[in-house]
């Protein structure tokens, strides 16, 4: 059966994650722009931008742990995206980069725990067709591709004040959506920190979240810093917008045919392809020189973001020993969004300034490649070590 089942939670949540990323991308990636203007140099942006993982990391543990203990799951998202859009309003007043930094924060604590609370749901309400996640997932692309340009447009007439108001305006619809959409009153697992310590002595746990780590640092170079790159270039606003819906392209049709690929090519061949995809879109902004091409170059985030997140997700899964399904999938979260998000934006923040984006994005490729030759080894690895086993456990059994 490929029906998705009743569309009493369907509409409400394709319509959530069409508003909660349009407002992402109203805002998101204007926010290296928007500290540049306050006098920020490159070094205090990647600071910025990795501080804001980081935040995610500790505060989703906190979320969690009090929705799980109340039982107010739908109240607390709501919460959380008020609190969010407040602090995302506040933060267009500062000036300073204390004062950017501590409502930055403040800003992704609110932030942390609203995708998890919808996907959770949506995931339950799914049952046995979790499968089909990625069909709802995309409409988070949709609203992604289609607010970049518009606002990208309205931000080259009015400022960058435009990011902000319209990221307010997009949030509080997706607060209306909440309003008709079921959410789970499930657990939403262990934390961060409890969940590595139950699966670190997994060998096979660690190559996959450390191949994982190494994507999201790659993922954080270009999300962080391809806005100033392409301000560097002299792009319109306009035109870093499209360049948010050129990615959307692809992104959504990884996402409709995530299924399709996960069984035809398996999770570890859908993350290698995902990886070398990556290695060859940082190379390509490291010899690009006209805006024209950045364009062109977005089109290969399906395959590097949406393939390697979707392969992650089925991996994890397919790795989590019994019971421990929500623990993984939070720790493989962490690790790619937080501490890799984290790790690369500092990183690239520090080689933008001191070497230039062009390094930045080569030395970037280096420890993406890094990653793939860490799964492709492993997977010898391992191949090799059943094939010595076979012939014994044959001889054991007779």
């Amino acid at each position: 059966m490929n029906r998705l089942p009743s569309v009493d939670f369907v509409l409400p949540a394709k319509a959530f994650y069409f508003f909660y990323f349009a407002a992402g991308a109203s805002l998101s990636p204007f926010l290296v722009l928007f500290y540049r203007q306050q006098g920020l140099d490159e070094g205090q942006i990647g600071l910025l931008a990795g501080m804001q993982p980081l935040m995610t990391l500790a505060a989703a543990s906190l979320w969690g742990g009090l929705a799980d203990s109340t039982r107010q799951h739908r109240l607390l998202l709501r919460v959380a995206m008020v609190g969010a859009t407040l602090f995302a309003l506040a933060l267009s007043a500062m000036h300073s980069f204390g004062g950017l930094a501590v409502v930055a924060l403040a800003y992704a604590f609110f932030l942390a725990p609203i995708v998890p609370l919808v996907d959770n749901s949506v995931l339950e309400l799914l049952g046995n067709r979790s499968d089909r996640y990625g069909r709802l997932r995309l409409w988070g692309a949709v609203g992604w591709g289609m607010a970049g340009p518009v606002v990208g447009r309205l931000v080259d007439w009015g400022g960058l004040g435009y990011s902000f108001t319209i990221f307010a305006l997009l949030q509080l619809c997706g607060l209306l959506v909440t309003f008709g959409l079921p959410v789970a009153q499930s657990s939403l697992g262990s934390s961060f920190w409890s969940g590595l310590r139950m699966l670190a002595a997994n060998r096979r746990w660690l190559i996959f979240l450390a191949v994982m780590f190494v994507g999201g640092m790659g993922q954080a170079v270009i999300h962080s810093f391809l806005f100033l790159y392409m301000e560097d270039l002299s792009a319109s606003r306009w035109m870093m917008g499209l360049a948010l819906s050129f990615a959307t392209v692809s992104e959504v049709a990884v996402f409709f045919f995530a299924d399709r690929l996960l069984v035809r090519w398996g999770t570890v061949r859908v993350l290698a392809v995902a990886l070398l995809a990556l290695v060859v879109r940082l190379l390509a902004y490291s010899v690009i020189t006209t805006t024209g091409w950045v364009l062109v170059v977005q089109l290969l985030h399906g395959l590097a973001f949406s393939a390697m997140w979707v392969a992650g997700v089925a991996h994890a899964k397919k790795l989590a020993p019994p019971g421990l399904g929500a623990t993984a999938q939070g720790l493989l979260t962490g690790i790619y969004f937080g501490l890799g998000s984290a790790a690369g934006s500092a990183a690239g923040g520090f080689l933008y300034q001191t070497v230039g984006p062009f390094a930045m994005y080569r030395w970037a490729a280096v420890w993406v490649v890094a990653g793939l030759a860490i799964l492709v080894l492993s997977r010898i690895s391992i191949r090799t070590a059943r094939a010595g086993a076979q012939p014994k456990a044959a001889y054991r059994e007779k």
